[in-house]
């Protein structure tokens, strides 16, 4: 019998009621002759509880603890979806990461699912199991640990399992009925794309859309998995929801597909930094050892050996970053006279497979935000992207000037 993997988002499981509403959706799924293998997230709201009570209780944790702690709101849904799923009388069973068990790095809080084995999932459906509730975004490391993949790592494990069991889909339901060109809430000319390309989402992901995790991506690009965005509150067909494909299955040739954008951005510039070779290891090396991710980085042109590093990062590790740096030129690692950091800044992002055939998206960009009076602190590029970093207070009038420039209200 086939494999269907169905992940289901906090806000798809955050009461009774729609618990009962995805249960309903997995029974019609058995009911067409699927085994069903269903990945939880936690109740929308209390991954957050939780990760606050950690940083209430230690704001400079075990990352081991943080783990222990966070993971377990994963855990009650499963319970609950698969008590749920036998009161209808489906024969169901929950499953922790580590009973599978998901096996992954020691990177607790951002660990990477190295082995899903699947006899003892493929075991109990060969004794009658119907469908297996496991809880996403957590696994074991192989000092017995558990650990955790990182926030929105649920849709990394929904994937992970389709691999790993052959699956003939992989369906992500969330709150929303699919990938739009922007976040509706931002425009509300935003429109939904029937499909994007992986490559698309890929980028999409690391800048700030939250439709999917960006390993989830990763691995079904990687293992050619069929992947389904779609929304829990919806009709089920299908034709519903955004496929994400390879970009041979791509019709359209826009030049740009999306605008993302993330308002958890900060930066950081050192003033006045010892230039010599080796200075960049020496930032971001410890940064990179603190467990800091750095993205757009700018150096000035040096002046009697000295000059300025700025990069952006996500807000919540600034602090880190700020120790990691001080702490640095405490043992003379580093140089530099003065540490000045920007919580007020946004990033904005332009993607779309079409640039590596059309021209001009560059210029469009910068000309629609000078036209706006709009400063560009930071600029970085890729094959597909363009990224600026802005004054947040300009994040949502970036959003719409760029979505109305490049018209992406219109499907072709």
């Amino acid at each position: 019998m086939s494999v269907l993997v169905m992940k289901f988002g906090g806000t798809s499981v955050a009461t009774l009621d729609r618990i009962r509403r995805a249960a309903k959706r997995v029974g019609r799924e058995v009911a067409n002759g699927h085994r069903v293998i269903v990945i939880v997230s936690a109740m929308s709201g209390k991954t957050n509880e939780l990760v606050g009570f950690v940083n209430e209780t230690s704001p400079l944790y075990d990352a081991r603890e943080y783990d222990a702690v966070v993971s377990s709101g994963e855990n009650v849904t499963a319970g609950l979806m698969a008590l749920t799923l036998q009161e209808m009388d489906i024969p169901a069973r929950s499953w922790q990461g580590w009973q599978v068990p998901v096996r992954t790095t020691s990177a607790h809080g951002a660990a990477r699912i190295e082995e899903i084995p699947d006899d003892n999932i493929r075991r109990k459906f060969d004794e009658g199991m119907k469908v297996a509730v496991v809880a996403g975004f957590q696994g074991v490391s192989p000092e017995g640990r558990i650990t955790t993949l990182g926030r929105g790592g649920s849709d990394t494990t929904a994937v992970a399992f389709a691999a790993a069991f052959d699956a003939v889909r992989c369906d992500i339901y969330t709150d929303v009925d699919g990938v739009y060109t922007t976040d509706p809430r931002v425009s509300e000319k935003a429109r939904k794309l029937d499909r994007i390309a992986f490559e698309e989402m890929l980028e999409l992901a690391s800048l700030g859309a939250k439709v999917l995790q960006t390993r989830s991506v990763e691995l079904a690009m990687r293992y050619k998995v069929k992947l389904r965005v779609l929304s829990s509150f919806g009709e089920q067909d299908d034709a519903a929801g955004t496929l994400v494909c390879d970009e041979e299955d791509i019709m359209e040739s826009k030049p740009v597909s999306g605008v993302a954008f993330s308002r958890d951005e900060a930066q950081m510039t050192l003033i006045s930094v010892a230039d010599r070779p080796g200075i960049a290891a020496a930032i971001f090396g410890p940064l990179s050892d603190a467990g800091v991710n750095v993205d757009m980085i700018v150096q000035n042109i040096s002046e009697e050996g000295r000059t300025d590093m700025t990069f952006s990062l996500p807000t919540d590790q600034v602090a880190r970053a700020e120790k990691a740096l001080l702490d640095a030129r405490a043992a003379g690692g580093l140089d530099f006279r003065d540490l000045v950091s920007n919580m007020d800044v946004a990033k904005v992002s332009v993607v779309g497979i079409g640039m590596r055939s059309q021209s001009g998206v560059a210029s469009r960009m910068f000309r629609v935000l000078s036209d706006e009076g709009i400063n560009i602190k930071v600029i970085t590029t890729s094959e597909i992207k363009i990224s600026v970093l802005i004054d947040r207070k300009y994040m949502e009038l970036a959003v719409q000037a760029l979505h109305d420039t490049f018209e992406l209200e219109k499907a072709s």
